[in-house]
């Protein structure tokens, strides 16, 4: 991976595209952060506050440039994943096939997570997920030092078991929240500028919407037409709007199918937890309207997760995922100009990348609904005593 960051000039490797966006992109958002302000006005700035620590973090090894120490930061995060990960397939009843599937799944995407900070924003949640039986509070912590750099590592509390951990977490959660909005306001100006660019958002090329767009376009013989806006390649033109309101409907659809989960589950595994927040994530990213690459680090990190447990349900899911994030980086950077110009060689890829995802995420949510039924022969009276049980440890 190292090897292709160093030589990434080359068309297949996204003629120095990849790079660019730390040394040119994070580096400028540094030198704003470190002036005490968050980049107001800028299109190309839609993260929460704690995004703005990431992107400080280099200064902690002054010696190197800021594109060394960035990329320098992310080896040592992905060490320390690896680490947690072998060190919970260790213990009893878990398995070191989690360790082996980030360690083999993360170079699927070539050098793309060395130069961008998703990895952090991973390990946040992952630690999350592996701490969640030993401590409440700290998972619930990590939960929300990962929800305040991307949002999405919220989901990690989704499947804590009902009682006393749930209570645990999801409090450490808010106050942590709390605690750290209230010192980046205090410290830094405009730290919620981020929430007027990403509700003017549009359908990205690599989304599923996107996908949609691409194939009744083809279909219909019209010509595609896309503009580089808020940092990505988007539609514009009819029907775009239609696709982006009914992609946050399937997003609302989505929430609402796991808080139907989550109040019908009478059954909870030591893999739960783990196997909650990998279908959310999924679930997620395909009602998503931006599906970029870099999107697959988290979905690897969350499926290694669950499979460090012998317990888990999303076994079948990994494959899926690992082929969705091989095809993913054939899509960008190798042939990302076919599916800019909207070619049959381009739509192909996106459909296969895209419909995989799609299975994963149905699949995932399907097998976390099954396995949160009352055992056969079990009755209601078992599942009361189940619950009784996960209420007081």
């Amino acid at each position: 991976m190292l090897w292709l960051l160093t030589h990434d000039r080359y068309a297949l490797l996204g003629s120095g595209g990849v790079s660019r966006e730390v040394s040119r992109l994070y580096h400028g958002w540094y030198g704003v952060l470190r002036h005490g302000a968050f980049p107001s006005g800028d299109r190309l700035w839609q993260y929460p506050p704690g995004a703005g620590g990431v992107l400080l973090s280099p200064a902690l090894l002054p010696g190197l440039t800021y594109f060394q120490a960035f990329v320098t930061l992310t080896l040592l995060t992905d060490a320390l994943i690896a680490l947690a990960l072998a060190r919970a397939g260790t213990r009893p009843d878990r398995s070191l096939g989690g360790a082996a599937l980030w360690v083999a799944g993360l170079p699927l995407l070539l050098h793309i997570p060395l130069a961008r900070y998703d990895v952090q924003v991973t390990a946040f949640a992952m630690l999350s997920l592996l701490l969640l039986g030993r401590s409440g509070r700290a998972s619930g912590v990590f939960a929300a030092l990962g929800a305040l750099v991307k949002v999405w590592p919220a989901l990690a509390l989704l499947g804590t078991p009902r009682g006393r951990t749930t209570r645990a977490a999801w409090t450490a959660a808010a106050l942590t929240t709390a605690t750290l909005l209230a010192l980046v306001t205090a410290l830094f100006r405009a730290p919620f500028d981020f929430l007027r660019q990403q509700g003017g958002r549009g359908v990205q090329i690599e989304s599923l919407g996107g996908t949609v767009l691409i194939l009744a376009r083809r279909a219909a013989g019209r010509p595609m037409r896309t503009r580089y806006q808020y940092g990505a390649v988007e539609f514009v033109g009819p029907h775009v709007r239609t696709v982006a309101l009914s992609s946050l409907a399937l997003t609302a659809l989505a929430f609402a199918l796991l808080l139907l989960w989550r109040l019908r589950a009478r059954r909870w595994t030591p893999a739960t937890p783990y196997d909650a927040a990998l279908a959310a994530v999924l679930l997620f990213t395909v009602t998503s309207r931006v599906i970029s690459p870099q999107y697959m680090v988290w979905l690897v990190g969350l499926a290694a997760v669950c499979l460090t447990s012998r317990h888990t349900t999303q076994r079948p899911v990994a494959p899926l995922i690992l082929a969705a994030t091989a095809v993913s980086t054939v899509e960008f950077p190798a042939y990302y100009a076919e599916v800019v110009a909207g070619t049959w060689a381009g739509c192909a890829l996106m459909s296969l990348r895209n419909g995989l995802l799609v299975c994963a995420a149905v699949l995932s949510f399907t097998r976390l609904w099954r396995s949160g039924r009352p055992v056969p022969g079990q009755g209601l009276a078992g599942s009361w005593t189940g619950g009784w049980r996960l209420l007081n440890g």
